[in-house]
Parts: structure tokens; sequence; C-alpha cells
């Protein structure tokens, strides 16, 4: 089996905010796994916050190229474990557990939603984010993209005031990412005003370490919490059963497809609403998310909608948010250079 590795730089629509952060361009690391005549393709981005970038990523796969050459590839879980094994990063591990599902999707010639024994009639639509600037450049943002649903990231000092602002140009639904930059009282406070304001849930409020304040706000808060910096890997999903609502399960936080696969039927298994989310992919990443959407409650995979040019052909999203699944088999994927 033949591995390659590509750094790619996604250059984004519009500067993107969140409460810790701004940037204009995404650096990204595309893998690639060859075996038989076919190639399957996986993506992980960098990411300060986890303290990521494409080159240690790339450096931790290079160091046992040669053994994933020698690996005798059956199926993607099998490998998910020969990856862990060697003690590689989550995000490193999904790139390579990605382009492993999009190899065995081609090679069996299925997608995977077929493959895992779901059907794409019926799936959550995707929401489109906004990120954090002045009010008119949100409004900008959001009558250049009209959509049914809008994820707005939040963490500023008139947080209510720019929803009640935003409500005006729209009847979209509202959901509310405040990127772990709230408190406990200000997340109870705030909930009542944004569900008069057609919010639907809030997602990360408080400090992924902050356990007692989310206790406190799955007790008073009248809108449901969703974790996500609070839910990484596998064991965090019963820990965020007793403190949320629900959890929003990250591809490359988790290490791929593999363990999100185990999430979502735990989480599903604890009475937790199960979202899966993107971290600014192209369409090599958001077409693997895109496999899961049978499974989930929610999906936020807008990652490619936000790029002014992408890298890759694959899953397409209509502007009513209906998703076009291709032809081809995995996760549909192919790189356009």
């Amino acid at each position: 089996m033949q591995v390659h590795l590509k750094k790619y730089i996604l250059p984004l629509k519009h500067t993107f905010s969140i409460s810790r952060e701004s940037h204009d361009f995404q650096d990204t690391m595309i893998a690639s796994l060859t075996l038989n005549g076919k190639t399957g393709y996986g993506e992980a981005t960098s990411n300060p916050y986890y303290k990521i970038t494409t080159q240690t990523m790339m450096d931790e796969i290079n160091a046992i190229s040669s053994e994933i050459e020698q690996f005798d590839f059956t199926k993607p879980e099998i490998f998910h474990a020969f990856l862990v094994s060697k003690g590689l990063s989550n995000f490193a591990i999904c790139a390579l557990d990605l382009a492993a599902h999009d190899l065995y999707g081609k090679l069996l010639g299925k997608p995977l939603y077929e493959i895992w024994g779901t059907s794409i009639e019926n799936y959550p639509t995707t929401n489109y984010t906004i990120g954090i600037a002045a009010i008119d450049v949100m409004l900008a943002k959001m009558q250049e993209m009209p959509w049914p649903i809008y994820k707005i990231k939040l963490g500023t000092s008139d947080d209510v005031a720019i929803v009640r602002e935003l409500r005006k140009h729209t009847d979209a639904i509202f959901r509310i990412d405040a990127n772990c930059a709230w408190t406990a009282t200000e997340t109870i406070h705030n909930a009542p005003l944004l569900k008069e304001l057609g919010v639907e849930f809030l997602e990360q409020p408080l400090k992924a370490d902050d356990w007692s304040g989310m206790e406190e706000v799955m007790h008073h808060s009248i809108l449901p919490v969703i974790a996500d910096e609070s839910c990484i890997i596998e064991s965090d999903v019963e820990k965020c059963a007793l403190h949320f609502s629900g959890i929003n399960i990250k591809l490359t936080k988790c290490g791929g497809l593999t363990p999100a696969l185990r999430m979502i039927k735990k989480g599903k298994e604890l009475g937790l609403s199960v979202m899966v989310g993107c971290m600014t992919e192209s369409t090599v990443g958001i077409s693997a998310i895109a496999q899961l959407i049978p499974q989930l409650d929610y999906v936020d995979m807008d990652g490619a909608l936000l790029l002014r040019s992408d890298i890759a052909t694959g899953v397409h999203i209509e502007p009513d948010g209906k998703v076009i699944f291709p032809k081809l088999t995995g996760s549909g994927v192919q790189l356009l250079d």
C-alpha cells in the first residue's frame, strides 16, 4: 500500500473569527493511500488550539511510512488500531483513517454509507457558520449565503445584541457557538433571551474543563447545550452525558471515522443528541463527514462552503442544504490536481 502526503493552504472567502482566534487561510494535509489501482483520500487540518501543524502530522506519518506501506490492509478498523499502536496524534490518524475508509469503499465498489447499512433518504441539514465580526459584516455574509440554519460564533461583550440584530434579517434557525468564552452565569442568563430569538441550542459555552460550571448550566439552562471542546475522544462521551444534552464529534480530534462511528453509537445509547462538525476542511474531509449524516441529529459540514477555492470534488451541498452524493464509491473524493 502506497502512502502519499501533501500540504495545502486553503484560502477562505472571508476572515474567519471565533472567540480565541482569526484567520484568512487554513493549512491542511491530504493523505492518500493506494492499493490495487484504487486511491483513497483523507484530510486533517492544522489547529493552534490543539498545537497541531501540517508539518508535525507529516513528520509523524513519514516516520512510519515504511510500516504503512508494508501493512496488509483488509479493513479500516484494523488499520486504525495499528496507527493507534504507533502513537500518532489523532489528527494524523484521522487523515490516514479517512483515506483508508475511502480506499476500502472504492475497493468494494460501494459508498461508505451503504457499507454501514444506512440510507441517504433522510439526513439533517448542515448549518452555515457566521464568524465573529462587525454586525454589518456578519449580515453581509448571511445575505451572501441565504441558508436555513446558521451557526453564529459568539464570545463578545454584546452577544445577545448581535443575535437580536441578525434576527431582524432572517427567519433561519440559529445555533450559537461561544467556543468556551462564557461563564455558567452568562450562559444561564443568555439562554432564555436567545431562545426567544429563535436559537435552537448552545454549543460549548464554557471552558472545556469547567465540569462544575456545566453541571450548573445543565440544571438551569432553558436551551440544550452541545459539547465540543469537552468531547474529544471516545472516553469523553460518557462524561459528557452527565453535563451536556448532546455531543459534537470532530473527526480530526477523535482520530477519524473509526472512533466517530463508535462515539455516535455510544452517544445514542446514553440518550445524547449527536452532531458531527468540521474544522474548515476541503471537500476531502467534508465528503467523509457526509457519509455519516444518516446517523446524526445535527451536522456542521460547511467547511468547503467557506473556501474561496477547493482542492477536490466529492460530496456537494446545494444552496438549500441538499446534499448531492457523487457516483464515485468510498467517500466519493477525487483531487483536482
